[in-house]
């Protein structure tokens, strides 16, 4: 399948997961997390020390998300993105989207052998969000 067609995929359902939301403005799981609250796309913030990102609860994990999500962006790195996948897989969720320089070999074969439709090595979700919301 084509990275654009995963793309359409991930996006065509809701709500996601932003694992490694961060209260820091400049970094990329806060850009994330805002560039999907912009589009309208309702999403939760993942992120085991704060409480609170960008306005909206946070949660230490998947696991204790209040309700079931279509897909998960990861920007955590590479060695935590194992873990996360982990979590991914046991809680049935079918979509995952490593943003650059957060997957691992590891991670991605997981993934994958799972049945997940997984983006990695590619665009970064920014870019995407941004193109389709125009």
């Amino acid at each position: 399948m084509s990275t654009d067609k995963q793309i359409q995929q991930f996006l065509s359902g809701s709500p996601h997961a932003i694992v490694g939301a961060s209260r820091n403005r400049a970094k990329y799981g806060n850009k994330v997390l805002r560039a999907f609250q912009q589009t309208g796309r309702p999403a939760f913030p993942v992120n085991p020390v704060a409480d609170v990102v960008e306005g909206e609860k946070a949660y230490a994990d998947l696991a204790s998300l209040p309700e079931p999500v279509f897909g998960v962006s990861i920007i955590t790195p590479p060695e935590i993105s194992e873990q996360i996948i982990e979590d991914v897989v046991r809680l049935g969720i079918r979509h995952v989207w490593f943003q650059p320089g957060a997957e691992s070999d590891a991670a991605v074969r997981r993934a994958e052998h799972s049945g997940l439709n997984v983006i990695h090595g590619g665009p970064c979700i920014l870019v995407a969000l941004r193109y389709r919301e125009g």
